[in-house]
């Protein structure tokens, strides 16, 4: 047994807390988090980015999504702690558990900062029930946790109209009308991505997430930022009170809401916004729970922004075509690993113009790693990268135009037929949605059939989403639209830029994912509707050494042909000499 959670069970018993929840989330709900936030890692030693961690006198249990199922068997192997397979037949919700477990009068402990409105409405009708009680005050983490890394305070800087295209004027106002169609006085904001992009600011406050630890109010008349001060240049400071927004300290979002003006209404997202913030609006304030007003205009990209993500996505594929032809000449010849497969990738992109740095932590899993679906080297778990099976290399960079996010998947030497087939599979399903044509109105989930077609037709499956929605320099994952046959019911707009990622993971043996990002775009429109279309925004090669073209017809084969030419005339440009003559080879027609 782990001795975090020993500790966390004197605590509990000090404090007179019978069930203790330990989620992933800061105070913002935000997907991944600061140093200071990893407190159910610091606990629990499951390192993946997604997982709640409930703990009892006698029993604990973390709960998680299939992409980390695997890899959180064999973290907490020892760890006195259960892993509850979230979705699968015969493991309860949390809330469920909560129902069945918590006894008469026994009290329920959070931090309510980690954990949003809506989720504590449901813990709170759990405990009501039981005629317990919820202790929502205290940190357990910072009694146990005697090195815990301080709230993050990296500079600020500022994206300019050039990039956005878009003020901060324009945004506000914006925000401002949609406020006003809703009748609310206030909007508070809890979002680190959305009050980055509302404010044209940046950060470096959680790892691979350029954002700033930060909340935004906004009214009719004016703008406030809660953030610490330390963060923003003098020169930051002036742009924003040009704007008319009021820096404030980011701590003081608790009293601005207290003093909400009596009778006027609020609107918040109470899935996003965090409990405590709730608890500070006055009985006579009017709360609106609604989408953020600034959550839509993020995820539909502007020109500019469109332009921006295929400026990015050449550089960065640059880098990892490259990388490709580097472990294509070398794997075999000199020591190679996963740990060094990522520095070399990390190499090529510091080389390319305006790079920032990874928009995810590198998932380089070679063999059966690869079926891990959301492993990440460390020392303690590095292979050896040898002439073999297959590598899958899931990447992503930040840059000044733009965020990528690609997996690529490479024959490193000979595979079996099984691999083929399914990297076949999984291509062929790729392509198909790549290729997809609907009539505005269709959600991802219409189009998820596509990407899993060749698999269903197989009897197998892959158990995570096909497609998510990229920041702008913002969050690698961003919604509201998801491509997902449970997906969200939000229609794909034009400029929204989605991920198309089908995989196949055989436990044990190996793991298959093919990911392009694309941008919705807008196709004809005529007597029988308005159509829209995908456009690829990556531009890397697929490995045709593990292509089967026994599971490919013509009209597959043409889709492959004719993006690898797109990818050729991309990326050409941009290479010599050897590199140059491979990438022909690479990109030939079959």
């Amino acid at each position: 047994m782990r001795q975090q959670l020993s500790e966390l069970r004197r605590a509990m018993q000090a404090h007179g807390i019978d069930l203790y929840i330990i989620p992933t989330d800061d105070f913002h709900a935000s997907e991944y988090v600061g140093a200071h936030f990893r407190g159910r890692h610091y606990v629990s030693g499951f390192t993946g980015s997604a997982g709640t961690l409930v703990v009892t006198a006698d029993w604990a249990g973390l709960w998680t999504d299939g992409r980390y199922f695997l890899q959180a068997g064999q973290q907490l192997e020892g760890s006195g702690i259960e892993l509850c397979k979230m979705g699968e037949p015969g493991v309860p919700t949390i809330p469920e558990y909560l129902e069945k477990t918590l006894e008469a009068g026994q009290t329920l402990g959070f931090d309510g900062r980690v954990v949003t409105a809506r989720q504590y409405e449901g813990y709170q009708r759990i405990a009501e029930k039981k005629q317990g009680k919820i202790v929502s005050d205290v940190d357990l983490l910072d009694e146990i946790w005697a090195e815990r890394p301080a709230l993050s305070a990296e500079p600020a800087w500022e994206l300019p109209v050039s990039l956005t295209g878009r003020s901060r004027q324009e945004k506000l106002h914006q925000v401002r009308r949609e406020m006003e169609s809703l009748g609310a006085d206030t909007l508070v904001l809890s979002s680190l991505m959305d009050v980055c992009w509302l404010m044209n600011l940046r950060g470096n406050d959680v790892d691979c997430t350029p954002v700033m630890l930060s909340f935004a109010a906004v009214t009719m008349t004016d703008a406030v930022l809660f953030v610490n001060p330390a963060i923003l240049s003098t020169e930051i400071q002036a742009h924003l009170k040009e704007d008319g927004v009021t820096i404030r300290p980011y701590a003081c979002v608790y009293e601005y809401t207290k003093k909400l003006p009596e009778d006027s209404t609020v609107m918040m997202n109470l899935n996003v916004v965090n409990s405590l913030i709730r608890a500070c609006v006055p009985a006579s304030v009017r709360v609106i729970d609604h989408v953020d007003p600034t959550e839509l205009p993020k995820a539909v990209k502007n020109a500019t922004e469109v332009e921006g993500f295929r400026k990015a996505h050449v550089q960065d594929g640059v880098a990892v075509t490259r990388l490709m032809y580097w472990l294509k000449h070398n794997v075999g010849k000199i020591p190679m690993d996963e740990l060094s497969v990522a520095e070399k990738l990390e190499e090529f992109r510091r080389e390319r113009p305006d790079y920032i740095g990874p928009s995810f932590a590198p998932i380089i899993a070679y063999g059966a790693h690869g079926a891990i679906v959301h492993y990440s080297p460390t020392k303690e778990s590095n292979i050896p990268v040898e002439p073999r099976s297959l590598l899958l290399a899931d990447t992503g960079g930040h840059y000044l135009q733009g965020t990528t996010d690609i997996t690529r998947t490479f024959a490193m030497g000979e595979t079996t037929d099984e691999e083929k087939k399914f990297f076949t599979l999984v291509l062929k399903g790729h392509l198909h949605l790549g290729n997809a044509h609907w009539k505005y109105g269709c959600t991802g989930a219409n189009l998820d059939y596509l990407a899993r077609e060749p698999l269903w037709q197989e009897n197998m499956d892959y158990n995570h989403g096909t497609g998510h929605g990229v920041g702008y320099v913002l969050s690698v994952h961003e919604g509201p639209q998801r491509i997902h046959w449970r997906g969200a019911p939000i229609p794909l707009e034009p400029g929204m830029v989605t991920s198309d990622e089908p995989g196949f993971y055989l436990e044990g043996k190996f793991g298959i994912r093919h990911e392009n990002l694309t941008v919705v775009c807008e196709g004809e429109t005529n007597a029988y509707g308005r159509f829209l279309h995908f456009d690829y925004l990556t531009m890397v090669p697929f490995d045709l050494d593990a292509v089967d073209t026994r599971y490919l017809n013509e009209d597959d084969k043409k889709l492959l042909n004719a993006y690898h030419a797109k990818v050729r005339e991309t990326i050409l440009p941009y290479l010599a000499g050897d590199e140059a003559e491979w990438l022909l080879h690479a990109t030939r027609a079959i």
